[in-house]
């Protein structure tokens, strides 16, 4: 599957992701009375809000990048609606051509790890018939419980190719309470890239692994100790824009291929219309046209600092 990603990339020329987001705030009134009218303030208004909110950005924003990273959680809390919702916007992100990283964080023992992965990057079989429940391409997975949690994650990986971001160094500023702590004289991140690169090793698509990491941008010194720790994993980087991660942070977080690392930005991109860098050339009801816009700005970004330009 990464080799998939990295087609894109090329192709793109754009190492980055959209984040799908979507807080109900970020939608614009005119969308959010159309749902309601239709199912009621209720859960289902919501979802549907949230529905129609990120159909929009997609179609404004798909022939520029690779892949979109939807977050779970802003859809689970509007319940099986908002599930429905986050479905829709995976399967409608596939018709558009885009790649799909389910950010789920996911991270348990034995069968129910292995439950999580079927779920969203694998198969269900029930009676002769198999499914694909959730369908992403890739997902993101908490290695807290170590390799039980993981292993299953990675099976599927092999077994359907499928990708996972596994968590490394995350861009929140208290991630540092438990890996930066050092273990033997180093951070518990370092040791948790060695397993990654382990885990890794049986999954190899190419010269890159289906097992990737996340590691934020807020934090650049290191993102490059650890891009030279795991040279063949790519890294899903969080925390460019809102959080403070600037393009200028990110070079090192690329291998010299210009490859190795793709770059999301969530709210900077999907409510780019009520930022001040934007607002004053787009109304709300034009907010999917600055979504385009920020992107634009963001490829441009990169791209005049030397952070992932694909060779």
């Amino acid at each position: 599957m990464i080799s998939k990603l990295i087609e894109k990339i090329r192709k793109t020329g754009a190492p980055i992701c959209v984040g799908l987001d979507p807080n109900l705030s970020f939608v614009p009134e005119e969308i959010q009375k159309k749902a309601f009218e239709e199912f009621g303030e209720t859960p289902e208004g919501a979802a549907e809000a949230i529905w129609q909110f990120n159909r929009a950005i997609v179609d404004t924003t798909y022939d520029l990048i690779p892949a979109v990273k939807p977050q779970i959680a802003m859809y689970e809390q509007f319940g099986i609606p908002g599930l429905m919702a986050f479905k829709k916007t995976v399967d409608y992100c596939h018709e558009k051509g885009l790649l799909v990283i389910g950010d789920i964080k996911r991270g348990d023992i034995g069968n129910t790890s292995a439950s999580y992965a079927k779920a969203h990057i694998g198969h269900i079989k029930i009676g002769s018939k198999s499914y694909a429940p959730f369908d992403e391409d890739f997902c993101t997975v908490n290695p807290y419980l170590g390799s039980d949690g993981v292993k299953p994650f990675a099976d599927v990986c092999s077994e359907e190719d499928r990708g996972i971001f596994v968590l490394v160094k995350t861009s929140n500023a208290s991630s540092g309470e438990f890996q930066d702590r050092e273990i033997d004289g180093r951070p518990l991140y370092e040791w948790v890239a060695e397993k990654v690169n382990e885990w890794g090793a049986s999954s190899m698509d190419g010269e890159y692994s289906n097992v990737g990491c996340v590691v934020g941008a807020t934090y650049p010194e290191m993102g490059a100790a650890l891009r030279k720790l795991m040279p063949k994993a790519f890294i899903l980087v969080p925390g460019y824009g809102a959080q403070g991660g600037k393009a200028e942070d990110l070079v090192n977080f690329f291998n010299p291929d210009g490859l190795g690392a793709i770059v999301n930005n969530s709210r900077g991109v999907i409510a780019a219309y009520t930022k001040d860098a934007y607002k004053d050339k787009f109304d709300a009801a034009h907010f999917a046209d600055a979504s385009r816009q920020a992107v634009i700005d963001m490829i441009e970004d990169l791209r005049s600092h030397g952070a992932g330009v694909p060779q």
